[in-house]
């Protein structure tokens, strides 16, 4: 079988949408599943739908490891890969196959660092994306600018915009906008603040900050899609169907959205409305971050230690039971939507989408993956929610302190070794609880607690949540009565009688 090219498509008389010429108007840090398909999958209808005309060079940060890569397979395929979006869409199972053909070539940031840097001298560049990974916007001191290339992204970024400013500081419009798509908090201002950083650092000229700051955009974003990536087990079925041999393949779910904090002129240039992708662009990322945090994480962590004790393993077959997915909506739409700022239309519809995703086929969702790290987790996702419905109703939020109640019965271990929290579920079956080792180490020494005694011990726990949670009105009496009956009955009628 012949690998995915151009001729070879041709052949096959493929029908669907491809570009195989057009200048490189994108560089793209980060060459992984998660980008190629989510901004190269936009970038691909942009092309499709409004003329965009523009191609994507992909940069692999990392250091070149010997041995085959997949920017080795993108490069050999052309920049092309089949991509599968498959879930639930409006209540209808979905299975929608595009072949990318946005991708023009993946550099390596080490073995190619000239030809990187020689991007920078392409006057059609206009778009810088990344995601090097939540620890990729960091300031690491030791790069050097003389470095080739600086070991930190922001380093290496520092490097590449400092060049398109020798080449083209003079002239106006040659600027990037730039939109990280890392998952931390401001990631456009954060990563900002790192390359004025380095500017500083290697005393590049004041010039050069002027430049920075008046000709390139650092954009915030928030994005949103679960990817799953190559599709190992079903590679030979579906290469079998296409007719070709694809070893870049991805795949992820149908769902997808993307928030742009920028200035409405950029909505000219990058015309995703036009093209109907769900892409917003806006003066303020902030609520539909908060959104997502609150409705579709706040649900997973607020659910799922609870759905494991009760014997549950995967998402979507939480989403099967009654019980489990009542417990979750009656959170979502009864202590979560409340206490948001957007539209109360724009969430429902947002949390509709939720429990679509939370059902999907094509995934298995693991409970005790989305477990890992529950303690900060809780605390961003939960946390919020539970003290802004008590200050708005004086009451306590009956499934988010449920949540807290499942979380206590979580973290009861047995015995604290090198790879986490030894525990086991009511069957006998065993698990391990991962967390901080100081979070882990301080459930091992209550672990003989008796449930007043455990309750109050990690209520108190400020360094765990930033303030006393027994300060929260009949707080700590709710969650002590919550345990002892998980402890009595079990987590699945503790579900069952709160919601």
């Amino acid at each position: 079988m012949e690998k995915l090219s151009y001729q070879i498509l041709k052949e096959k008389k493929y029908k669907g949408y491809l570009l195989p010429e057009a200048p490189e108007r994108v560089l793209q840090f980060g060459e992984g599943n998660f980008m190629r398909a989510f901004t190269d999958y936009f970038i691909d209808v942009l092309n499709e739908k409004t003329g965009f005309h523009g191609k994507a060079v992909l940069v692999q940060p990392r250091q070149k490891r010997p041995g085959h890569s997949l920017a080795d397979d993108l490069n050999a395929q052309e920049g092309l890969y089949t991509l599968y979006l498959r879930g639930f869409e409006n209540g209808k199972r979905v299975s929608d196959k595009r072949v990318i053909s946005c991708v023009s070539r993946c550099l390596n940031a080490y073995a190619d660092y000239e030809a990187v840097m020689a991007c920078a001298e392409n006057p059609d560049l206009r778009y810088i994306t990344c995601n090097t990974t939540e620890a990729g916007i960091v300031y690491d001191p030791s790069c050097a600018f003389e470095d080739k290339p600086a070991a930190s992204f922001p380093g290496k970024l520092t490097q590449f915009l400092y060049r398109r400013y020798e080449i083209f500081g003079r002239n106006k419009g040659k600027g990037f906008v730039i939109l990280p798509c890392e998952l931390i908090a401001e990631n456009g201002k954060e990563l900002k603040k790192c390359v004025l950083s380095y500017a500083t650092q290697w005393n590049l000229e004041q010039d050069f900050l002027t430049w920075l700051d008046e000709e390139n955009m650092f954009c915030s974003t928030l994005v949103d899609r679960i990817v799953t990536g190559f599709p190992k087990g079903e590679e030979d079925t579906l290469n079998r169907e296409n007719g070709w041999e694809d070893a870049a393949m991805d795949t992820g779910e149908v769902f997808a959205f993307w928030v742009i904090e920028g200035p409405a002129s950029l909505k000219e240039e990058l015309r995703f409305e036009e093209a109907g992708l769900p892409v917003l662009i806006t003066d303020d990322h902030k609520p539909y971050k908060e959104r997502k945090v609150r409705i579709l994480n706040g649900a997973h962590t607020s659910m799922v230690m609870g759905a494991y004790l009760a014997g549950f393993d995967i998402v979507r077959d939480c989403m099967e039971d009654a019980a489990i997915c009542g417990f979750m909506n009656h959170a979502i739409y009864d202590e979560i939507i409340p206490t948001l700022s957007l539209p109360k239309e724009e969430l429902e519809s947002f949390a509709s989408a939720v429990t679509e995703r939370f059902k999907n086929p094509f995934i298995d969702h693991a409970l005790l993956s989305i477990s890992l790290n529950s303690t900060s987790k809780w605390k961003a996702r939960v946390l919020p929610s539970l003290k802004a419905y008590a200050e708005q109703t004086g009451k306590l939020p009956v499934c988010l302190t449920a949540s807290f109640a499942f979380y206590l019965a979580f973290y009861q271990g047995r015995e604290l070794t090198d790879t986490g929290l030894a525990a086991s579920r009511p069957k006998g079956d065993t698990y391990t609880v991962s967390d901080d080792r100081s979070v882990l180490t301080f459930f091992a020494a209550h672990k003989e607690d008796g449930p007043e005694e455990y309750v109050h011990a990690v209520c108190t726990n400020e360094a765990l949540w930033d303030m006393d949670l027994t300060s929260l009105p009949g707080f700590e009496a709710a969650v002590t009565d919550m345990l002892k009956k998980i402890q009595k009955d079990g987590a699945y009628e503790l579900m069952k009688s709160v919601c």
